[in-house]
């Protein structure tokens, strides 16, 4: 474990969201993806009072755009940067987002890079899941883990409740628990400073794009969810199955983008650094029970750090389902309080390319706000695998020393 401060470490100077929108029917039905990066792009640098020029390179995490690295670069290009800054897309399916991150941060450990930003974007209006037809080689069906990648997300959350035995009350448990600290987090205020009001857009009568409404507010949490109204709900995979509706993830539009530089760039251009990136760990596990990947991913970078579980303050676990987050919380025996103090993906949504960047600066903003030290991103990943990442506040800007 590291205590002191180098002028290497990677540092994040600047973290902002747009709101998550539920994808069917929320404010971002419209908007296509690439105005929601340039919403995202423009904000962290002009929250850093920065001359776009001077980032060094962008990467961007989604999953679904058709052409994605088209859309990401007609987003910079809407965001005011110039067309020396490169930009990139990755897609490591849910944490796309972190992975656009860590792909920054590696930039700036190897030094090809000193300043770059990491996001994340999904409009699950323009392009949902439902639209995508995957071309399929027939030689899949000869290897049992290849086979198994082609399971449905909902299926293998049947299959890890099922398997680990988390029942149907302990699932709409959980989910309504992620509702209930939207709502509170919401109510107030804890969102404010990490949202960046964004302009919708909306067709005009002619069918033509034009701005809308300026969204400043998820609008996907539900305040009136109760244990009896979850309960009430049909299985959505399994007649006899367990994973519903209301104790999954919301299909949302978003995104999401975090600048990073090295400490040493951030002295050079006034910076403020806000918390240092300590370690990250992706992993591999079953696709059949791809959901149980924080509870490899977790152990995994604690480990790089030199940390254990006690030395974590605030646990960011994607809530891709409530059956594969309580077995992660209960495997590792997190304490509840500790795992998404403000609500999960169950509440807030889950813009697939965006989650991970957006859960980064939650937890950044989180932790400022409530003066802690430590966090931990993590999520599970289509296909199996897992990743987790260790973040660490400025120790001035935390009460824990």
């Amino acid at each position: 474990r590291r205590e002191e401060m180098d002028d290497g470490d990677v540092v994040i100077v600047c973290g902002l969201r747009t709101p998550i929108c539920n994808s069917r029917r929320g404010a971002f039905t419209k908007t296509p993806p690439s105005d929601l990066l340039a919403t995202v792009l423009q904000a962290v640098v002009e929250e850093c009072d920065l001359d776009p020029a001077v980032i060094e390179d962008i990467v961007v995490g989604n999953v679904l755009a058709d052409v994605s690295s088209l859309m990401a670069r007609i987003g910079e290009f809407l965001a005011g940067f110039p067309y020396t800054t490169p930009i990139a897309t990755i897609n490591r399916q849910c944490s796309s987002g972190l992975q656009a991150i860590m792909t920054i941060v590696g930039e700036i450990t190897s030094g090809s890079i000193d300043i770059g930003i990491g996001c994340g974007v999904e409009s699950m209006s323009s392009r949902p899941m439902t639209s995508i037809r995957p071309q399929v080689n027939p030689r899949l069906f000869s290897n049992s883990n290849a086979q198994a990648c082609l399971v449905p997300m909902g299926v293998t959350s049947e299959n890890v409740a099922s398997k680990f035995g988390i029942t149907r009350e302990k699932q709409d448990e959980f989910a309504v628990e992620s509702h209930r600290r939207a709502a509170d987090a919401q109510k107030r205020g804890y969102f404010s400073n990490e949202i960046t009001p964004t302009i919708a857009r909306k067709e005009d009568e002619d069918g033509d794009l034009v701005e809308g409404d300026k969204i400043e507010a998820d609008d996907g949490i539900r305040s009136n969810t109760t244990f009896e109204s979850l309960s009430k709900l049909k299985a959505s995979f399994n007649k006899k199955g367990t994973t519903t509706a209301g104790n999954s993830s919301q299909t949302s539009d978003g995104a999401a983008a975090v600048v990073l530089c090295s400490r040493r760039k951030a002295f050079e251009l006034g910076l403020k650094p806000l918390a240092r990136v300590v370690a990250y760990s992706v992993v591999g596990v079953p696709p059949d029970i791809m959901g149980i990947g924080p509870a490899v991913a977790i152990p995994s970078v604690l480990k790089k750090a030199g940390l254990s579980i006690n030395d974590i303050d605030v646990f960011e676990i994607n809530e891709a389902f409530a059956s594969q987050a309580v077995y992660c919380v209960e495997k590792l025996k997190i304490p509840k309080q500790k795992v998404n103090p403000l609500g999960g993906a169950i509440a807030l949504g889950h813009p697939l390319g965006c989650t991970g960047a957006r859960q980064v600066v939650t937890l950044v903003h989180y932790l400022l706000r409530t003066k802690q030290r430590r966090g931990i991103v993590s999520m599970c990943i289509g296909t199996g695998m897992g990743a987790a990442v260790v973040i660490e506040v400025e120790p001035q800007l935390s009460s824990k020393l």
